[in-house]
């Protein structure tokens, strides 16, 4: 979600600023050790960027000050852990703001929160647990796509929520609410990303599988490993 330009009061937006700035540092610092050592990744992070800015900017209007759309992190966090992703969400929604005015400045540290910290990790973490519990490559891509997706949006109604507290409710009732609205939109394009991305690492798996390989993404291949992975 893009909560837009100046739409946060002035303390939420620079907390959320100061919250997110560490994990993106971090996200800088795992981005040129893996440059600097796997200089053969280059192409795979620039698609992992394009990917999710590409996504990313398909809005669709939902809450006032707000915008649904699919996110794409999920696909990078698997390819190259979340603190990379801290990273490369955040470029993506500066560029965002400054070229398609989607989202803004002042409140760039709050969706950058959402969207390049809280997104990746979910999506990372539920990928993990569905390839401990036995599923293969292409049930994790679709839960970790979609769980990203999910994870962003509900961070996002909570963070609108904590800035405009219902008036009788109070923040339980602000953050039903704007839950309740934006599921409309975003828990279909939740499962819609997650399918998209099956069919990227399908792709990747035929195209790009040594360095899958060396990510440890998959194992070598030998004829049962692949069909037992990707399954």
């Amino acid at each position: 979600m893009h909560i837009a330009e100046g739409f946060l009061p002035a303390p939420h937006a620079i907390g959320w600023t100061v919250a997110a700035a560490p994990f993106v540092v971090h996200g800088a610092r795992a981005v040129v050790r893996e440059v600097r050592e796997h200089p053969e990744s280059t192409l795979l992070l620039g698609a992992a960027g394009a990917f999710t800015f590409v996504l990313s900017a398909i809005k669709l209007p939902s809450v006032t000050g707000s915008s649904s759309h699919p996110t794409g992190t999920g696909a990078g966090a698997v390819l190259f852990r979340p603190p990379v992703m801290a990273l490369l969400g955040t470029v993506v929604l500066l560029f965002q703001a400054l070229l398609l005015a989607h989202g803004g400045l002042t409140t760039l540290g709050a969706n950058a929160f959402a969207f390049a910290v809280v997104g990746p990790w979910a999506g990372y973490g539920a990928y993990r647990l569905a390839r401990a519990l036995g599923a293969g490559l292409l049930p994790g891509v679709f839960v970790a796509l979609a769980l990203a997706d999910l994870a962003t949006y509900v961070t996002t109604s909570l963070q609108l929520a904590l800035a405009f507290p219902d008036a009788t409710t109070g923040l339980a009732g602000a953050a039903a609410k704007f839950l309740g609205v934006f599921a409309v939109t975003q828990v279909p394009l939740a499962v819609a990303e997650g399918l998209l991305g099956v069919l990227l690492f399908r792709v990747l798996t035929v195209n790009a599988r040594p360095e899958l390989e060396r990510l440890g993404v998959l194992r070598p291949a030998t004829a049962e490993t692949t069909a037992e992975e990707v399954r």
